[in-house]
């Protein structure tokens, strides 16, 4: 055989598809390659649907009501999918980040701050249609396996997060379903998803005129580089001119005119409207933490939690204020506050633990470090468990945290390797 093929991976590869052959495309009736199967495709879809809205921001919990219209609307598109027996969820994440996603088995979210941007439930069924679109037609799977082919397998750590990082979590390794939500669409796959989704639209009796409306709205704002949609949507979702004239020939050929439920919509966005002026208190917070000026800082997420005192999300960013600024016991305070107004959050227990251990208190530092790692694992938590454990005297415990933080690149996983050697040299 030749040796160049082995050397480049050409074999492996066909070896790959030889055995699993081609499948059908569940939407387009195409056939496709088909590594992973349905079943694995809807394990993985359920196990990772919560870590990657964690790391997105979590769930809207101050407005449970706006989750159910969400889920209602996406329901209605999902029946008259092509594969309406998918277990499809929908959740609407606490992210002021313009984006909407979906992982594998219809796991699917949409953030407040692209529900902020919309005008009417039939732009919401547009946004939920083409993303059940991709759930769907398994275009995650898709390129889970285009990965695959490159290089088996991603096993890696999850995240990696600095001991002071004011933009939040930084990739590192591979969680996987964070991988998928956060990677870019390609052309075909987007067109794909347009073209079904107002089809669905149409048969779940909404005005397919508002995807062309959307596609409009996102190709101006690329061009005009608003950073926040640059940030969210259109990093996964690239807009272009085809896409408009192409969404714009098929409303055309299917015919306009449906629901847009407007007032409807303004109804059930009026507690996310009237708490807009906090989250953009806490945005400029952040902001301005980012650029040291604390004191700013403080005054703007003072106000965000005055306008809402029960939203953890502010507490932590104060309480990382008050970390930064050597105000440990303040930090403390605010931590735990987070901790109890949304105590599934993992980000919120990892700063409580961190902070915890900067005040000596260990078993408290612990106990949050282990629990926010089983929902979200970072390098930064496996670390400090590991001081922990050296601590108070329990080898093995720390040699096996340093060995899984060393896994990490960075500084995080050089001091964890210096440790590591410290302990087994």
């Amino acid at each position: 055989m030749n040796q160049s093929v082995l050397k480049f991976g050409i074999a492996p590869v066909a070896f790959a598809l030889a055995l699993s052959g081609c499948s059908v495309n569940p939407v387009t009736g195409e056939k496709q390659l088909s590594l992973i199967p349905e079943g694995q495709e809807l394990a993985m879809g359920a196990e990772q649907y919560t870590p990657t809205q964690q790391t997105q921001g979590g769930q809207f919990y101050l407005d449970p009501e706006l989750g159910l219209y969400v889920s209602e609307v996406g329901q209605k598109l999902a029946k008259v999918s092509a594969r309406p027996d998918l277990p499809y969820e929908f959740v609407v994440l606490n992210s002021s980040v313009p984006n909407a996603w979906a992982l594998p088995g219809g796991k699917i979210a949409i953030n407040r701050g692209l529900l902020a941007k919309l005008d009417d439930e039939a732009q919401l069924a547009s946004v939920l249609g083409h993303e059940i679109v991709h759930a769907a037609a398994r275009h995650s799977v898709q390129r889970m396996q285009q990965g695959m082919l490159i290089s088996a397998g991603v096993a890696g750590l999850g995240f990696a997060l600095s001991d002071n990082e004011w933009a939040g979590l930084l990739m590192g390794g591979a969680a996987v379903g964070a991988q998928l939500a956060l990677a870019q669409y390609s052309q075909s796959d987007e067109l794909e998803s347009d073209h079904y989704g107002i089809l669905y639209m149409k048969k779940a009796g909404y005005d397919p005129t508002a995807a062309v409306e959307l596609q409009q709205l996102f190709l101006e704002l690329s061009k005009d580089r608003d950073t926040n949609f640059v940030q969210g949507l259109f990093a996964t979702h690239p807009p272009s001119a085809k896409r408009v004239r192409e969404n714009q020939e098929l409303v055309a050929e299917v015919g306009a005119g449906g629901y847009r439920g407007e007032d409807v919509y303004e109804r059930k966005l009026a507690t996310l409207r009237k708490l807009q002026p906090a989250y953009d208190a806490h945005d400029k917070a952040l902001e301005l933490a980012s650029e040291d000026d604390m004191d700013g800082a403080l005054k703007a997420v003072n106000e965000a939690i005055r306008l809402a005192p029960g939203e953890a999300k502010f507490y932590s960013l104060r309480g990382r204020i008050h970390r930064d600024q050597n105000r440990l016991e303040q930090a403390a305070a605010d931590f735990e506050k987070a901790v109890s107004l949304y105590p599934e959050m993992f980000v919120y227990r990892l700063h409580n633990g961190l902070n915890a251990l900067e005040l000596n208190n260990l078993d408290k530092a612990r106990d949050n470090l282990v629990r926010a790692n089983q929902v979200v694992p970072t390098s930064i938590a496996f670390l400090r468990l590991g001081d922990i454990a050296a601590k108070q005297g329990r080898r093995d415990e720390a040699i096996a945290y340093y060995s899984k933080a060393a896994e990490a690149g960075g500084d995080v996983g050089e001091e964890a390797r210096k440790k590591l050697e410290a302990l087994t040299g």
